[in-house]
């Protein structure tokens, strides 16, 4: 078995963009207008998964952004996984009505568990992924800017006792920094858990894709790219971008 590779899609104001260490205050790369166009791209380009990220969500939990949510959803046929900020249930309730197939909730599972419970209740562990933010082994949450002094390990194996099958694991400050993958980080919530996860982070290159590629085995099977393939830092990229050369004109 192969690891996934599924690419993900900033937006924020409308605007394909790369946000470093996902917080919008910090350097924030703009790669395009159009974020469905992009979709179509990756989808060309044989992706079998899309992660959308909805920074207006996240800092404004704002809607400003569903219609292209759901112009995504709508223009690939594949499945598209949404984070952006889901506060409550009738805030994933009207998220899933876009489309989306799956999504990454964070802040809540800490701020208001209650609410996450009847989120996993309502929609199911196939739908649902917790999302673990980690700076220093320590989750943080309110768009990663508030640290909690929680165990990303101790948490997940909390979560799995309510049903989690999922995580999403992202070292904060290798995020969008061509910095390299926490590897580590990533094992040990696969080991402790036993469930599967998505690796988030820091991957630059085809070697640091073999790596992660080594721990299918323990559950890690899959891994959230951004800003690596935006850039072309993989071989076979050169070739897949004469091939679309005018292919949206």
């Amino acid at each position: 078995m192969f690891i996934l590779v599924i690419p993900s899609i900033d937006i924020l104001n409308g605007k394909t963009v790369r946000v470093v260490q996902g917080i919008a205050e910090l350097n924030v790369l703009e790669y395009g207008n159009d974020p469905s166009e992009m979709a179509a791209i990756w989808r060309t380009e044989n992706a079998k998964m899309i992660h959308v990220v909805d920074f207006d969500g996240f800092k404004y939990h704002s809607d400003t952004n569903l219609e292209i949510i759901s112009e995504i959803c709508s223009s690939v046929i594949i499945p598209v996984e949404y984070s952006g900020g889901i506060r409550s249930y009738q805030d994933a309730k009207k998220i899933f009505s876009t489309g989306v197939a799956r999504i990454t909730i964070a802040t809540l599972i800490v701020e208001n568990p209650f609410e996450f419970e009847k989120i996993l209740d309502n929609f199911g562990p196939k739908k649902v992924v917790a999302s673990l933010d980690v700076i220093e082994n320590e989750i943080v949450i309110s768009g990663r800017k508030v640290k909690t002094g929680i165990s990303p390990v101790q948490l997940a194996l909390q979560l799995k006792a309510k049903g989690i099958e999922r995580f999403l694991v992202t070292d904060v400050m290798k995020n969008g920094t061509i910095g390299g993958p926490n590897i580590e980080l990533t094992k040990s919530i696969a080991e402790a858990t036993g469930c599967k996860v998505t690796h988030s982070g820091g991957v630059r290159n085809k070697d640091e894709l073999m790596d992660l590629q080594a721990l299918v085995p323990i559950g890690v099977d899959s891994v959230i790219i951004g800003r690596a393939l935006y850039e072309n830092r993989f071989p076979c990229q050169i070739l897949w971008r004469i091939a679309e050369t005018g292919l949206f004109n």
